[in-house]
């Protein structure tokens, strides 16, 4: 589909009054998605500093909690109900950074929409000046960047975290090919009516939104960086594990097939490799334990199958993760769908070498079909939501 990105701003005329409305909403300018999950102490000084650097009018903030243990939509409600420029989401079933943002963005109907953390580590005074480069019509996007003039790391990544970031973004250049010097940034500010455009072809998993619409805007979209320091936490944990890793590779593959692999594939097939050596050194320990191979081998599947059903449940499914007699069942059922798959595996690879496609090949048939198997009836089943 051939995107038509129009270049000139959006139209910011104001909107009829409606009776009795706040007149510092008459005029909403610009929507602040603030994606949450356990923020509730970050809450009130975010929303101070941004009216503090926006000032009284023309702005709103909104807050998409995805149903935070600590009570954050509660919090978010209250303070909604003295401030009007604050509104809340609470999604509940369903939890991503990725999703979370885009139905923050199509929540909105002011001509422009933010993207920013609610830990604080984002500058909110650069967003006057986002703003003013996208109002002059020479930019659909505007990226807040650690990686051009005026920005920095600062004390918000250890050295560590600052090593597989920047890795991350040079990967990311290259798949990508774009220009933008900081596509790991979660703060950014788009032109509302780009955003409805691309949010049909936007994956709702994972965490790194600005990739996807990059590599949905296709080369299409004009960016604009700006510079800003990136703060340390002032409260809370950091959401950064090996699940958002999982997950931008599995952005990656997803947008280089043309969305045929899921974003979650990438993690679950990761997860069968590391099954393979759980298996044979369950295999190597049965053995030195003196076990025939048929019961060793036996023992070796089930730990990989252990294995895997576990890891799948921390960081594939961790959104529709089992607990309890659930986690039970789960086990149950993904033995099953395993064993199903494993009759799968040897067919295929049967049918491949009886069509003299040799054995390695016909061996990789078995194994993919196996995975492909496996990744779509437990997402089905084992881990429906």
């Amino acid at each position: 589909m051939t995107l038509a990105f129009s270049s000139a701003p959006p139209r910011e005329s104001a909107p009829a009054q409606t009776p009795g409305a706040e007149t510092r909403l008459a005029h909403v300018l610009l929507t602040i998605v603030v994606p949450t999950f356990n923020e509730r102490d970050n809450l009130r000084e975010l929303v101070r500093r941004v009216g503090a650097t926006l000032g009284p009018t023309g702005w709103e903030i909104i807050v998409v909690d995805d149903d935070s243990p600590d009570g954050t939509h509660a919090l978010a409600k209250s303070i909604a109900r003295r401030d009007p420029r604050v509104r809340c989401i609470r999604r509940v079933g369903r939890r991503g950074l990725a999703g979370a943002c885009i139905e923050g963005m199509l929540a909105s109907s002011a001509p422009y929409v933010a993207v920013m953390d609610g830990d604080l580590q984002h500058d909110e005074s650069i967003l006057p000046q986002m703003l003013a480069r996208l109002r002059d019509g020479g930019a659909d996007l505007a990226v807040g960047s650690r990686h051009v003039e005026g920005g920095g790391s600062g004390e918000g990544f250890n050295a560590l975290r600052k090593t597989i970031s920047d890795g991350a973004i040079r990967l990311a250049g290259l798949a990508l090919k774009t220009d933008v010097r900081d596509t790991m940034s979660g703060f950014f500010m788009i032109r509302r009516d780009v955003a409805e455009e691309l949010a049909p072809r936007l994956c709702t998993e994972g965490f790194k939104i600005l990739a996807d619409i990059l590599a949905t805007g296709a080369g299409r979209l004009r960016t604009t960086e700006v510079g800003y320091q990136f703060r340390a936490r002032l409260a809370g944990d950091s959401k950064l594990d090996a699940k958002v890793a999982l997950d931008f590779f599995g952005l990656l593959l997803h947008k280089a097939t043309r969305g045929a692999a899921p974003v979650g594939f990438v993690s679950f097939a990761l997860v069968g490799m590391s099954g393979v050596f759980v298996h044979f050194l369950a295999l190597w320990a049965a053995h030195a334990a003196g076990a025939s191979f048929v019961p060793a081998q036996a023992f070796a599947t089930a730990c990989a199958i252990f294995s895997n059903y576990n890891l799948n449940n921390l960081l594939t499914y961790r959104s529709a993760r089992r607990r309890g007699a659930a986690w039970l069942r789960g086990l149950a059922l993904f033995a099953l769908v395993c064993s199903v798959s494993a009759v799968a595996n040897v067919g295929v690879a049967a049918w491949a070498f009886e069509h003299d496609q040799g054995w390695a090949l016909a061996g990789l048939a078995g194994v993919l079909m196996g995975v492909v198997w496996n990744y779509a009836i437990s997402t089905k089943f084992v881990w429906r939501k």
